[in-house]
């Protein structure tokens, strides 16, 4: 079985050979590009995103830095937008819906090792695939680990660590991430506490 194969079928792995760095390094030259771009090159941006992912939808926004494995392996979804320093571990895909937000220093990971220390001390790793449903926002300093699904619409409070999938259309917040409450009709009366929308 190739070392891609057991990526795809989350079986233990180790990430070398079969042109595997050279996917990473392309990656990673792409990422320096993107990541040194001025302000107003936005077309630039969206230029290299478009060489970098897998799929990119229309109207992308991600704040520089950017930090990704492959890029490839990542596919999202019309105005998608991600805050400063994003980084996605995508050694197994990662796909990201349409109207999605992210916040700062959010870290969606593919990749875990085993706890055993002897038998993640060759590296060995593997990979389960993440899916952010349509109409997600995700909280700052969250963190997403493998085989995770964000439920569309739903809210992940800031400071999370998503061990766990988490159904549409609910808050969930903490360390492990739960859910916290559904998503009412309320919200679309109060924006923040006790903080009404004005009326219109």
């Amino acid at each position: 079985m190739t070392i891609r194969e057991k990526m795809q079928q989350g079986l233990p792995y180790t990430d070398l050979g079969e042109g595997l760095e050279e996917e990473r390094e392309a990656c990673k030259e792409l990422l320096y590009d993107y990541n040194l771009t001025r302000p107003k090159e936005t077309e630039q941006r969206t230029m290299l995103l478009q060489k970098m992912l897998g799929q990119v939808g229309k109207d992308p926004w991600i704040e520089m830095p950017l930090h990704m494995a492959y890029g490839k392996n990542t596919f999202i979804g019309d105005n998608f937008y991600a805050n400063f320093n994003l980084v996605v571990v995508d050694d197994e895909k990662v796909y990201i819906g349409s109207r999605v937000m992210i916040a700062p220093n959010v870290t969606i990971t593919t990749t875990g090792h085993p706890v055993h220390p002897q038998k993640r001390g060759d590296g060995t790793q593997f990979s389960f695939s993440v899916h952010i449903e349509d109409d997600v926002w995700i909280g700052s300093n969250t963190v997403i680990l493998p085989g995770v699904t964000i439920g569309e619409g739903s809210v992940i409070g800031a400071g999370s660590v998503v061990t766990k999938s988490i159904p549409p259309n609910v808050v969930a917040v903490g360390a492990p991430c739960r859910v916290l409450r559904p998503i009412e009709e309320r919200d679309k009366i109060f924006y923040w506490k006790d903080k009404k929308f004005p009326l219109e």
